[in-house]
Formats: structure tokens, C-alpha cells, sequence
């Protein structure tokens, strides 16, 4: 049990993860804001398919001795101008999907085989971990996140019209087609940084869970994305507190977290559809 929890030196422990606490803040608002977008664009599929390639660019980078975020960003960049460009229909984008996810994890499990570095750095990649991090890669995941951020800042309204309705957005004016490619593009950045903390297979966790719970309680576009954001903010921040002085990976921390919250949720939204119910059935 004390390999899964363990605050025996706590105190000494906590200022070490400094830096993991802000890094953890700063994806918390990148996972509830774009998740909010990935569930009403009905993306979940294409988050799991975007990590895949970039494990496979961090992998290789680890292998060729260059750095592992710009390999992560590289390869999500690729899968997701290939799902931007390519699927613009979902029986499209699932089809592109199953395509690139078992040649991108192929690929990745390849690059790994042949490092002879840390086994570590190997099993971060796919499941996260809870580490020191430097300055160096705090500035480089806070101005990445910055940049994902203001980009779907900026097209927040007509990506929320064309996500509710895309052929009256179409009809009005909107460039629906190129909204879709530059959201895929600045959640290629979201998903490639993210996958730092949680890792490539349970990226799910923090850009579709949080979002998906949320919506199990509201449907409102400005209530939605605040929910997310802070049940996002809950299982990172939470996954690092709980994790350090752990011995074993912060992932399954977070996931759990989601998970739990996701359950909240789930039995929120069921009340209130009982009672809603029952109220109509007495009217």
C-alpha cells in the first residue's frame, strides 16, 4: 500500500513537484477548454488517434537523441492535418482514425525496441510520470499551452456555431471547413502536450472525461467549458498531490480522478432526469 500511497515525507517531497503543479495548472485549462470542443464535435476517437502519432514522434525522437515534446508535436501536427484535411466526414475521420492508430503505435513500439536508453523514459511515454521538471520545460509547456489556447480563444465563436449547427453556419458565411482544420491543428498541440504528464494511452482522461462529465450535468455552452476546466484542474493537480512520494506512475492517479468525477456526474444528471420525469408525469 505504500508504494500507492505514501506521505511520509511529504513535506520534503512537495516543493519538488513545484513546477509539476504548475505545469499540471496550465494543462487543466487546456484539457477542459479543448474537451469542451471534443465532445461537441463528437472527437473522442480522433484524441486517441492524434496521441498514437505522437507517441510514435516522441518515440523517435528519444531514439535519435532530439527533443521528445518537439517529436510529440511534430508527430501530432501530421495526424491531425491528415484527420483536418481528410475527414471531413465522420465515417471518414473513424475510418483515417483506424488506419493511423495501429501504424502510429507500430511505429512508436519500434522506436522504443531499438533505444538502449532509460526503460523510464519508455514507459512515460505511454503512461506519464510525475518528475522533476526544470525550468526549461516548464517555459516550453507553458507558452505551447498559451499558444493552443489564444488560437481556440480567438476562434471560440464561429467553432462553437459550426460545432452546434455546420450547415447553418455553412449557409451564413462561415468557413466551416477551415475552422476544422485549424481546431485539429491547435489540438494536435493540446493532445502532444498533454501526453508529457498523462501519457499517449490515457490522454483520454484529461481532453475528453472532464468535458464529458460536465455535459452529463449542463448543457450550456459558457457552463460546460467551466465545469470541465475545473474537473480537469481537479484530476491533474489532485493525480500529482496524490502521486508524489508514490512509487508508481501519476496516470493512473489522474484517470481515477476523471473517473470518479465522471461517476458524480453520471448519477447527478440521472436524478435530474427522474425528477424531471416525474415532474412532467404529475403535470
Amino acid at each position: 500500500m505504500d508504494r500507492i500511497f505514501n506521505f511520509s515525507d511529504y513535506a520534503e517531497l512537495l516543493p519538488l513537484v513545484q513546477n509539476s503543479l504548475i505545469a499540471a495548472i496550465a494543462l487543466g485549462f487546456l484539457g477542459g477548454l479543448f474537451g469542451t470542443f471534443v465532445m461537441m464535435r463528437d472527437l473522442p476517437f480522433a484524441v486517441h488517434g492524434i496521441s498514437e502519432l505522437s507517441f510514435a514522434g516522441a518515440s523517435a525522437a528519444l531514439l535519435f537523441g532530439i527533443n521528445v515534446v518537439a517529436g510529440s508535436v511534430i508527430g501530432s501536427l501530421i495526424a491531425a492535418g491528415i484527420l483536418g484535411f481528410l475527414g471531413s466526414r465522420a465515417r471518414d475521420r473513424n475510418s483515417i482514425i483506424g488506419v493511423l492508430m495501429p501504424f502510429g503505435l507500430g511505429l512508436g513500439v519500434l522506436c522504443l525496441s531499438l533505444y538502449q536508453g532509460r526503460s523510464a523514459n519508455k514507459f512515460g511515454l505511454l503512461l506519464g510520470q510525475i518528475v522533476a521538471v526544470d525550468d526549461t520545460q516548464l517555459a516550453a509547456l507553458l507558452v505551447g499551452s498559451a499558444i493552443a489556447i489564444v488560437a481556440l480563444l480567438i476562434m471560440w465563436r464561429p467553432l462553437l456555431f459550426a460545432s452546434v449547427d455546420p450547415e447553418v453556419a455553412q449557409a451564413r458565411g462561415v468557413p466551416v471547413r477551415a475552422l476544422s482544420l485549424a481546431f485539429m491543428l491547435a489540438l494536435g498541440v493540446a493532445v502532444a502536450l498533454s501526453i508529457q504528464v498523462v501519457g499517449a494511452l490515457l490522454v483520454l482522461s484529461l481532453l475528453v472525461t472532464p468535458a464529458a462529465a460536465a455535459f452529463r450535468v449542463t448543457a450550456s455552452p459558457v457552463w460546460a467549458p467551466v465545469l470541465a476546466t475545473v474537473f480537469a484542474l481537479i484530476a491533474m493537480v489532485g493525480g500529482i498531490l496524490l502521486a508524489t512520494g508514490a512509487s508508481i506512475p501519476i496516470s493512473p492517479y489522474v484517470t481515477t480522478l476523471s473517473f470518479l468525477i465522471y461517476l458524480i456526474c453520471w448519477a447527478v444528471g440521472r436524478r435530474r432526469s427522474a425528477r424531471g420525469w416525474t415532474a412532467r408525469s404529475a403535470a
